[in-house]
């Protein structure tokens, strides 16, 4: 092993930190509050090393939300390697979608996505982000359920599913929603496997 890499291991690993570490803070305590300074204290490394890794609040928070939602999306698809057939496939597939809009990352992404609103240039990063975002959600509740997307019925149907699920998201920032979202998941899935074209 060349003494190279232990440097770099631990350059991944404090970038990883970092990452989490915003995301973290940006749940918590939102978007003015999420600084470089704040992300790498709450990490544990020094300012001077995490400006190194991002040398602008933009560029942390929007690697944090991109390594996030990658990480994210990697358990779902590890999570579903042996699903059931029939309902019970359906209900994991809207459980999970729903997990993710009720989430950290998804606190953390609103901050950002409600100070882009009000900011033209970071609004010019955020945007493409979200859009893959939204696709990438898409795509894996279709893979996940075994749809067929060409199907304009399934892709209205699993794009209402991705708005239901961030409607329950944002009910859920200001007050613990969960009893309540748990009856709506069963239901909607009840309700979308019948719907599901040849489900």
């Amino acid at each position: 092993m060349s003494s190279r890499e232990p440097k770099q291991d631990r350059s991944r690993a404090t970038r990883q930190r970092l990452l989490e570490a915003t995301i973290d803070c940006l749940a918590d305590q939102g978007w003015e509050a999420t600084t470089v300074t704040a992300a790498a204290q709450r990490a544990g490394v020094s300012r001077g090393a995490a400006q190194h890794h991002f040398p602008a609040r933009e560029d942390l928070i929007t690697a944090a939300l991109e390594y996030m939602f990658d990480a994210r999306m990697a358990e779902i698809r590890e999570e579903s390697t042996h699903l059931p057939e029939g309902p019970g496939r359906t209900e994991f597939v809207v459980s999970r979608v729903v997990d993710h809009y009720t989430g950290e990352l998804f606190k953390a992404a609103l901050q950002v996505w409600t100070a882009a609103a009000a900011d033209p240039s970071l609004r010019e990063r955020i945007v493409p982000l979200e859009a893959k975002f939204g696709r990438t959600v898409h795509q894996t509740a279709i893979e996940l359920l075994g749809a067929d997307d060409t199907d304009p019925t399934t892709r209205r149907l699993v794009q209402a599913t991705l708005d239901l699920a961030r409607g329950l998201g944002l009910a859920d920032v200001l007050t613990d929603d969960s009893a309540r979202r748990e009856n709506i998941v069963t239901q909607w899935a009840a309700t979308l496997h019948a719907a599901l074209p040849q489900s």
